[in-house]
């Protein structure tokens, strides 16, 4: 016979108490390891990382802990089968490399040596994503002691990867090739945060990203801007005319068929993004801007959470330098890049792109244009039974109603979902003022063990209320 919900809820509270000290310790240690996968002299201390993590979930209880290499850093697989063969299989994803730091960038302490001031942990990676991965490890426990189990509800998978922070350039070769060993019911990332410390939300879905690269090339050389200066075409020119082009007087990406698929939000998605404690003026400082803009039409969030964009990132060409050199350069240079959202192909937005670029560029200006490699969106619809867990999970965590959120940036959680087919679901409990890739990183303590008490009640949520043909 289960116990009534409100003695779980006690009995996961009095657990985690009870293990907080050795949690953090055992946080703090890993910390410590600088793994900092972009430069190739902490390559060994990723490794040290890697196997640091192995050893702790062996001491969790996993039964399989493996190193995954890969052809830069390792990664770090654990599964723990549950004794229930029909449960559902979760695969919970996050990262164990961080972002270069160190004392001279800013902070007040050295960037890896964990230090608590207050009720915050500060230390790079403590935030992004060690401390969110490593809740992972103490709400497992908890998860038993509440249940009196011995295996947790879900079979549970763990995919820990070492190249986040440098772009992950091998993981979607590791998902494939080790498919068959991550085949999930649902993905887990907790590689993500929350709106605020007052407002938990759970985040439904992530946009996608295609960059290019397009050179034009008119002259063989610079030339003469007063012997040839309107006689040619001018590649400069040419480029401004393009990023000119690139949208029309609504803002609108004016590409044709950049909008084909795109899942528009539904009535109920923008009534629950309204009632988030959005404060334009507050945004606008973050950004560093003094005016919103962006397609008509939609409001600020719904613009950076939920419709595709396509932004200049650099533009250049001529000469730049001090004083007046009066040519008409031989080459000018556009960078973009496309947010994609749920219903976008990559491949469809290539060669719409390709077609576009080709139809401005005009005679006399040849051009080259270079795409690498996309990142799909992900997006999981509202009522999905895995999304209400989470959600149920979290509300019995925080006490309060969870609302939702999206993800305006992209990351390698689409590839699990496009390589596994499995729904992707966010977990994390950071919030803006933790400072991610930023001097002092931090993590709010007793935010990090509401995402304990999350991971111990959603396993058997998920156990009990979603049951998935394996």
């Amino acid at each position: 016979m289960s116990k009534p919900v409100d003695d779980v809820v006690s009995t996961v509270r009095t657990y985690i108490e009870a293990h907080r000290g050795a949690f953090l310790d055992d946080l703090a240690e890993w910390l410590r390891i600088p793994s900092v996968s972009a430069q190739p002299e902490h390559a060994a201390d990723v490794a040290r990382s890697a196997d640091w993590l192995a050893a702790k979930l062996r001491d969790t209880g996993f039964p399989t802990c493996e190193i995954w290499p890969t052809a830069g850093a390792p990664a770090v697989f654990a599964e723990w089968p549950s004794e229930d063969p029909e449960a559902p299989t979760v695969l919970v994803y996050g990262h164990h490399d961080v972002q270069p730091a160190a004392r001279e960038d800013g902070w007040d302490t050295d960037p890896f040596e964990p230090v608590i001031r207050g009720n915050r942990l500060h230390a790079r990676g403590a935030a992004d994503d060690k401390g969110q991965v490593f809740f992972h490890t103490l709400g497992v426990r908890a998860h038993l002691a509440a249940t009196g189990r011995t295996a947790p509800s879900v079979h549970l998978k763990l995919l820990v990867e070492g190249e986040e922070e440098s772009g992950s350039p091998h993981f979607r070769r590791l998902v494939e090739e080790r498919a068959e060993r991550l085949a999930a019911d649902a993905v887990i990332v907790s590689d993500t945060g929350m709106w605020s410390e007052d407002t938990p939300t759970v985040c439904t879905g992530m946009r996608g990203l295609a960059e290019c690269e397009i050179e034009l090339f008119g002259p063989a050389q610079d030339i003469h801007s007063g012997s040839f200066g309107g006689a040619v075409p001018n590649p400069a020119t040419a480029a401004a005319r393009l990023v000119a082009a690139l949208h029309d007087e609504h803002a609108r990406v004016a590409v044709p068929g950049f909008y084909e698929g795109v899942t528009e939000l539904t009535d109920r998605e923008r009534e629950l993004f309204a009632e988030l404690p959005f404060d334009e003026e507050t945004w606008l400082r973050t950004a560093r801007s003094t005016a919103t803009h962006g397609e008509a039409g939609h409001t600020t969030l719904e613009r950076v959470w939920a419709r595709p964009t396509a932004e200049v990132n650099g533009i250049g060409g001529g000469y730049q330098g001090p004083g007046s050199k009066t040519i008409i350069p031989s080459s000018a240079l556009v960078k973009l890049s496309f947010r994609l959202v749920a219903g976008q192909d990559p491949d469809h937005v290539e060669k719409a792109v390709r077609a576009w670029a080709a139809d401005q560029v005009p005679a006399g200006v040849r051009h080259e244009i270079t795409f690498g490699p996309a990142t799909r969106p992900c997006l999981t619809p509202l009522d999905h039974p895995a999304l209400q867990s989470v959600v149920r999970a979290m509300g019995r965590a925080f006490g309060q109603p969870i609302r939702y959120t999206r993800e305006g940036g992209s990351g390698p959680a689409a590839d699990l979902q496009e390589v596994l087919g499995a729904p992707v679901l966010f977990l994390g409990i950071s919030v803006p003022s933790d400072g991610w890739h930023a001097p002092n990183e931090k993590v709010e303590l007793d935010l990090l063990m509401k995402g304990v008490e999350t991971a111990a009640h959603l396993w058997g949520d998920l156990a009990e209320n979603w049951r998935e043909p394996h």
